[in-house]
């Protein structure tokens, strides 16, 4: 126990007081040549000035800076452009336009969800719908890079129940395999559940046990469809042996920074994630297919795209040689200047150009993604109250290159 002798070991005199103040002042006098200079003469270390429209990603990226000039000069034009074509008051949904990873222009209205009054910002999640396939193309692409999957592989090597013998991973990622629809499941098979709803599995299954006439032999033809980008979500969870929501976060989401990004799990999050509206604001419901993803089901925002698009630049996140194989055209049976990679679109026109773009649509969700691979632009338009109006934004791409597109129709 303490007590107060071990609490006060000595007592202070008077002559130990004045002791210890000359000791003190002694050794502060000696030592005033190692003192800091005062605050006035003090030169701080330079304070590096972070851009708040400036977003990165952690992989290697050669960018050049973008002037105040020229982002003084494409907002005032952007702006001038979306006001007129795009957030008329209608418009609930969110836009970007970014040029080397800076911001130019970034504008959000509308309701994540109407009956709550939940106001859509730069962290809400919306439907990608169809935009949704170039993320999965690139998850597929990444585990190529990692030698899980080949390419020109058949799709039976991966998925043995598939029914199609000469199918292979490039003609799903293309849209070359012709392989039915599911959305016309109905149609072709007699006696067909309606009310089910679907999984990815289900899909294959049914596939497989209906053994339903292709649309066109394998490689000969282009026909845009959702089921083959529902077998490439079967396929990266075979050979990951993970779910296809963790697979795009371990190797998308997570390594690029997209925290707001993810793959609805859409019978425990329907209703939490940003609702799908008709033009008036009425919900738009859901149907047998919305559990079906890789071909639609990610949600994400128009900032977390940004760091996606930053990302298709870096050889550290993706190899030259896999993205040149995205971009190109794969189908010309019929002229014109509409094409279609590897999970993106394209515009390929006689005068040189390429516009690689990506849009989509499920229920009320309309989306628009634009990338000028030149230009190092990107161009986001994303709604979730139906609208054609976000297929506008592409448009803009004329104010950074030379693209035969007018802003005024």
């Amino acid at each position: 126990m303490f007590n107060q002798h071990n609490v006060y070991p000595f007592r202070m005199t008077y002559k130990s007081i004045a002791l210890a103040i000359s000791i003190l002042y002694f050794a502060t006098a000696c030592q005033k040549k190692a003192e800091a200079p005062l605050l006035a003469h003090h030169i701080p270390e330079p304070i590096t000035v972070i851009d708040s429209a400036q977003i990165t990603i952690p992989f290697a990226l050669e960018i050049n800076a973008v002037s105040k000039e020229f982002r003084a000069e494409k907002e005032a034009e952007i702006a001038k452009y979306y006001k007129k074509n795009i957030a008329l008051a209608d418009f609930s949904g969110g836009f970007i336009v970014a040029k080397n990873g800076v911001i130019i222009y970034e504008d959000y209205q509308g309701y994540a969800n109407y009956s709550q009054k939940t106001a859509i910002n730069e962290h809400t999640a919306m439907h990608l719908a169809s935009v949704s396939k170039v993320l999965t193309a690139t998850l597929i692409l990444k585990l190529v890079q990692q030698n899980k999957i080949d390419l020109n592989e058949k799709v039976k090597t991966y998925l043995p129940s598939f029914p199609y013998q000469n199918t292979t991973v490039k003609t799903l990622l293309n849209h070359r395999s012709g392989l039915p629809h599911y959305s016309r499941f109905g149609e072709l098979i007699k006696g067909w559940n309606s009310k089910k709803v679907l999984t990815n599995a289900d899909v294959l299954t049914t596939l497989s046990k209906n053994k339903l006439n292709l649309l066109s032999k394998n490689d000969t033809h282009f026909d845009y469809c959702n089921t083959n980008y529902a077998i490439l979500a079967l396929i990266a969870e075979a050979v990951t042996e993970k779910s296809f929501s963790i697979s795009m976060q371990e190797e998308i989401f997570e390594p690029l920074g997209m925290q707001d990004s993810f793959v609805i799990d859409f019978p425990t999050q329907k209703l939490n994630v940003c609702q799908s509206y008709k033009g008036n604001f009425i919900n738009y419901g859901w149907d047998q297919f919305d559990a079906i993803y890789g071909d639609k089901n990610i949600y994400s925002t128009p900032r977390d795209l940004v760091k996606f698009d930053l990302a298709t630049y870096s050889t550290d996140f993706l190899r030259a040689d896999l993205v040149e194989e995205a971009l190109k055209g794969y189908s010309y049976e019929k002229r014109g200047i509409r094409n279609y990679g590897l999970g993106i679109r394209m515009n390929e026109w006689e005068t040189g150009q390429t516009l690689h773009y990506h849009n989509g649509w499920w229920h009320g969700n309309t989306s628009s993604y634009t990338t000028l691979k030149k230009e190092m632009v990107v161009i986001i338009a994303l709604s979730n109250k139906f609208t054609r109006k976000v297929y506008k934004s592409s448009r803009l791409a004329s104010l950074f290159g030379d693209y035969p597109l007018e802003l005024e129709e």
